[in-house]
């Protein structure tokens, strides 16, 4: 395939409720969206590392700029006949996963369309039937948080993430757990603790989670690796897991014995299929994270999700659990309790309505040869 032009555009999409979690309150997903013209068709993707660089060192502004300025002109022209030689031409470019991702994935939205196949069977995937759970934002009321536990159980939902920071408390777990004591919880507190509150995690300990996620730095496997020691719930590491070499480095170290894979973080499709074979062969299972995109940027995690060695409910949820309207169609939704089904269409399978994309765009550039 080559690259004839590419559309890039700096979105906004409001959410009808906050999302709280330990970097803040947010009241809006702000991402990029790529169209992607190729000689033979066209792939659109979506990338969104957050507004501000609190989830890691990237922001969506930041993204849009190095995409429009040095990596899109860098592949107007060019012959792209492998995703490998997408990551190629990006790998001059240090970091910046979230940015080269939505290249990659465009790239393999244009070419499963090219074959008239959709993306997650073209990937590997097994069936498209995937399970998918509930996650909840920081709260400061425990019998809010436990009605909400209560509601999401009642609607079906088969696990529930627990957003978790410095102003929650294990006790919070505890009343959770005393309510609800077979249900699969995990807590996920976006790295902002540290080895010397190793009692709050030892106290977690006893709470019958089926994981703690990414407890320490964004950028940490040494400290995780010793916290994993000290405790019999398994940790997952998310934040820490940005490519392959980082992938291998966990396992090693014995850092984690879960990972929650994001296709934006890691770079894109193509680097995610290789973190994902590298955990099954050494028996680390996985599940699939996202950052609250559109239909279209949880469409290729909608596509991961369906592959052998996502063993977890992934986190891929109906437009209406945060959004009022969806700028990409068709919206999800659930095919039948705790469950989405992949689009059996060509590609990702969704794409972005013209009409809610020119009115939630900020910015819009186009390159082309």
């Amino acid at each position: 395939m080559r690259l004839k032009a590419l559309d890039f555009y700096h979105v906004r999409m409001p959410y009808h409720v906050p999302w709280v979690t330990s970097f803040g309150s947010s009241s809006s997903t702000e991402s990029v969206i790529v169209r992607m013209e190729t000689d033979t068709g066209f792939g659109w993707a979506e990338t969104a590392p957050s507004k501000a660089a609190q989830y890691s060192p990237e922001f969506t502004s930041g993204a849009y700029k190095l995409l429009v300025d040095v990596i899109g002109p860098s592949l107007i022209g060019q012959n792209l006949p492998t995703s490998a030689v997408v990551q190629e031409f990006m790998s001059g470019v240090k970091g910046n996963n979230f940015a080269k991702s939505v290249l990659d994935i465009a790239w393999w939205d244009a070419y499963a369309k090219s074959l008239s196949k959709p993306l997650w069977q073209l990937i590997g995937g097994y069936s498209p039937r995937v399970l998918v759970g509930a996650d909840l934002t920081i709260s400061a009321s425990i019998d809010s948080t436990l009605q909400e536990v209560g509601e999401v159980l009642e609607a079906g939902f088969q696990r529930i993430k627990l957003k978790y920071g410095r102003t929650s408390k294990p006790k919070l777990v505890r009343r959770i757990r005393d309510v609800y004591p077979d249900a699969t919880i995990h807590i996920d507190c976006n790295g902002c603790f540290t080895l010397d509150e190793l009692p709050i995690f030892k106290e977690l300990d006893e709470y019958d989670l089926t994981m703690i996620e990414q407890p320490l730095a964004f950028d940490d496997l040494i400290d995780h690796s010793t916290l994993q020691k000290e405790l019999k719930t398994p940790l997952c590491l998310d934040e820490s897991i940005t490519s392959l070499e980082r992938a291998r480095k966990a396992i090693e170290m014995n850092a984690c014995g879960w990972v929650n894979l994001k296709v934006g973080r890691v770079g894109g499709i193509t680097p995610s299929l290789q973190i994902h074979n590298l955990l099954q062969k050494n028996g680390i299972p996985c599940w699939i994270g996202g950052m609250l995109e559109s239909a279209l940027g949880q469409g290729a995690s909608l596509a991961l999700a369906t592959l052998p060695n996502v063993k977890y409910p992934s986190d891929v949820f109906p437009t209406t659990r945060f959004f009022a309207s969806d700028l990409s169609r068709p919206e999800i939704e659930l095919s039948e309790p705790s469950t989405i089904t992949a689009p059996d269409t060509p590609g990702l399978g969704y794409e972005p309505d013209p009409e809610a994309l020119s009115k939630m765009t900020l910015a819009h550039k186009r390159i082309s040869v």
